[in-house]
């Protein structure tokens, strides 16, 4: 297996060593980047496997960093939040984070979530790819991990593709939040609903509002049109 490349961006200089530091003891190769411009031009430099991204950064935030990566190639970011806010962390996964952690956080919670995050990723790459399906004017096209709507791309998010997967492959059927987060993310303690609701918000943003049916204090259900 390849060395995985992981580009981490914090500002604070020993969090930043220390997460690097953590890491390069995983096996991975590191890059470090310190504000939102560096950041960008890193990534396009070193196409990394991942990005462990922090939100607060001098030149503009994670949150413009996460946008302007995701808009040139889906990669799964990290990203690291100063507070447990609501609004930071929808805000967040909606711009195309995957996954977050507050601070302050464990390594051996980081690590653990980069592991997760890129398993899926190569999960899905070995996995030999049914048919496209197609959901009226919606095709998803399992092998290129690709989405069009009336023959249209649609960018999404590593995790919004396999979270859209997950629910077309059983379609009609409620899944619950706590499965989805097992079964998508990887998370077996039935923590961070939120991060659900977020990418399911963003789905349907992108693929229309009606595409998936929300039941109340259950959880969601992809719908077939009629």
């Amino acid at each position: 297996m390849k060395e995985r490349r992981v580009l981490v961006v914090e500002d604070e200089r020993t969090i930043a060593e220390s997460i690097a530091a953590r890491l390069r003891a995983e096996g991975f190769t590191v890059e470090i980047a310190a504000d939102g411009p560096s950041a960008v031009a890193q990534f396009h430099a070193v196409q990394p496997d991942l990005v462990v991204l922090d939100v607060m950064l001098p030149g503009f935030d994670g949150l413009e960093v996460c946008r302007r990566i995701q808009a040139d190639r889906a990669v799964p970011v990290l990203m690291l939040t100063a507070r447990d806010d609501e609004t930071d962390l929808l805000v967040g996964l909606a711009v195309g984070a995957d996954d977050y952690l507050t601070k302050p956080f464990s390594m051996r919670e980081l690590t653990a979530r980069v592991h997760v995050l890129l398993r899926r990723m190569e999960r899905a790459a070995a996995t030999p790819a049914p048919p496209a399906i197609r959901l009226g004017d919606i095709e998803i096209n399992e092998a290129e991990r690709r989405v069009r709507r009336a023959g249209a791309d649609v960018h999404l998010t590593p995790t919004e593709f396999d979270l859209l997967v997950h629910l077309a492959g059983r379609p009609r059927t409620v899944l619950p939040r706590e499965r989805l987060l097992a079964d998508v993310w990887g998370w077996g303690d039935g923590s961070g609903t939120r991060t659900v609701d977020s990418h399911i918000k963003a789905l349907r943003r992108k693929l229309g509002a009606d595409l998936i049916r929300t039941v109340h204090g259950v959880g969601y259900a992809l719908e077939l049109p009629s």
